[in-house]
């Protein structure tokens, strides 16, 4: 994008205030992962990612895992929601959905999986997955996916969900600028047939 994703405009605010706006009612505490001089001014908590590696011990940057790592590692809840900053359709009713399964779930990962693969960063994780993924981390795992593979996970397919994503978005992202001309086109409409209703 050429710029962090987070502070991309989105129905007039920053997509991840909108992010942690849509999940504030549904949880205990929202906080934010990341670089802490990037979204200062956005009035919400944020930690910065813990290195849970040596410096130079392995050039690969430990992105997204490492996130999640220090997501588990700072938290006091058994069950966390973890999303990436990049998702423009979400919706509250399918968080709402996806928490629910928390109820029910014996496994210590709720993963979407779509058309596309898995969603690991629209998942929802049990704290003490922590110290396995901080391991794997130091072993060099980068892939989310591959860091899962050492987790009983329940899978959630798109068909469950069918009836609250009747248009098949909810989980799509933004990784390139079409993307995201798409998504504030889809956000402009709906809000211009918002008022008009």
């Amino acid at each position: 994008m050429g710029r962090p994703k987070g502070l991309l405009e989105f129905g007039g605010r920053p997509i991840i205030l909108r992010t942690a706006r849509l999940v504030e009612p549904l949880v205990s505490r929202v906080t934010l992962i990341g670089a802490p001089e990037l979204y200062a001014t956005l009035g919400l908590e944020i930690i910065a990612d813990r290195q849970f590696i040596e410096a130079g011990k392995n050039d690969d940057r430990p992105g997204a895992l490492a996130g999640i790592a220090t997501a588990l590692w700072v938290t006091h809840t058994d069950w966390n929601l973890i999303l990436a900053c990049d998702l423009p359709y979400l919706s509250r009713d399918w968080l709402d959905w996806l928490l629910a399964r928390t109820m029910i779930s014996n496994r210590q990962v709720i993963m979407p999986r779509t058309s596309g693969g898995l969603e690991p960063l629209a998942a929802v994780y049990r704290r003490e997955c922590a110290r396995q993924i901080i391991t794997a981390l130091q072993w060099g795992v980068r892939k989310v996916t591959d860091a899962m593979e050492q987790f009983p996970v329940e899978f959630v397919a798109e068909s469950e969900w069918r009836h609250l994503d009747s248009e098949g978005r909810v989980l799509r992202n933004m990784n390139a600028p079409e993307d995201y001309e798409e998504a504030r086109k889809w956000m402009e409409a709906r809000l211009q047939k918002k008022g008009a209703g």
